[in-house]
């Protein structure tokens, strides 16, 4: 998403202020299921005017349904999978975890990286690592489209069926290219994770997730905090079975002792 400040530089204080305020209208709408527009403007202080202009966008996002006088919620799969929206929360937490990833990327490395937004902001930092040649496969178009004129990165772009949502190239085709590939390290974030078990509320994502998977030679799991102790409908794979689990500051000291016993985890400090 590109703010009026420019493509690489930090958002002005107005986007920050109108994505705050379209992340409480979500999460309004989503706890409550419907929300009128009366009830929305009370909620964020803005005026009726903005308030339809953030609902206007929401819903061309596919995030919510607006009908008359109000808005309710999509469902769960919807506003979770949609990259657009995905891009726009956590970006502190997720810069961060993408930080933290770099430091486990060495030169000549091949690695894979998944359609998680945590994985763009990985790939905006690829060029800056001076670490010489490095070949990056991913099926997410937004990372294709940052990486494909970063010098000595050697892009290998998943193709197969376009889904709109995810911005991403997704079933059998793209299963089977990465299938043949393997890779020293695979990045993958995923919607929700107890100590024990990842999940993903969509069997397409889980597919391509586990190929990924089997691709890495190392596995590593970035995860912010909106996605810990939850689950989703599909089960991905057990924890155990991720080599480095890569979190926030923050996270409550008895889960990260559950999560120790299960994998690696590495702590990203903040900015």
């Amino acid at each position: 998403m590109t703010s009026s400040a420019g493509r690489n530089g930090p958002p002005s204080r107005r986007t920050q202020a109108r994505e705050s305020r379209q992340q409480a209208i979500v999460a309004h709408v989503v706890a409550n299921g419907v929300a009128t527009v009366t009830e929305l403007t009370e909620l964020t202080g803005a005026s009726l005017m903005t308030v339809h202009r953030d609902l206007d966008e929401l819903a061309r996002q596919g995030v919510v349904r607006k009908f008359h006088g109000g808005v309710s919620a999509q469902p769960s799969t919807v506003f979770e999978s949609s990259s657009e929206y995905r891009l726009r929360v956590q970006t502190a937490e997720k810069e961060a975890l993408a930080n933290a990833a770099l430091g486990l990327i060495e030169p000549g490395m091949s690695i894979m990286i998944d359609t998680s937004t945590t994985n763009l902001f990985l790939a905006r930092k690829l060029g800056d690592l001076g670490l010489g040649p490095l070949t990056v496969v991913t099926n997410y178009l937004p990372a294709m489209q940052v990486l494909r004129s970063m010098q000595d990165i050697h892009l290998i772009g998943v193709g197969g069926d376009y889904n709109t949502t995810h911005d991403a190239f997704l079933g059998m085709s793209a299963i089977e290219a990465v299938a043949a590939l393997t890779v020293d390290i695979v990045f993958l974030s995923t919607s929700a994770m107890t100590a024990s078990t990842t999940y993903h509320q969509e069997p397409d994502i889980v597919t391509i997730k586990r190929a990924m998977m089997q691709a890495g030679q190392r596995r590593v799991l970035l995860m912010d905090p909106t996605k810990l102790e939850r689950t989703a409908l599909h089960r991905l794979a057990p924890t155990s079975e991720f080599h480095r689990l890569v979190i926030n500051e923050g996270v409550d000291d008895r889960l990260v002792a559950d999560l120790r016993e299960q994998t690696t985890v590495v702590v990203a400090p903040p900015r």
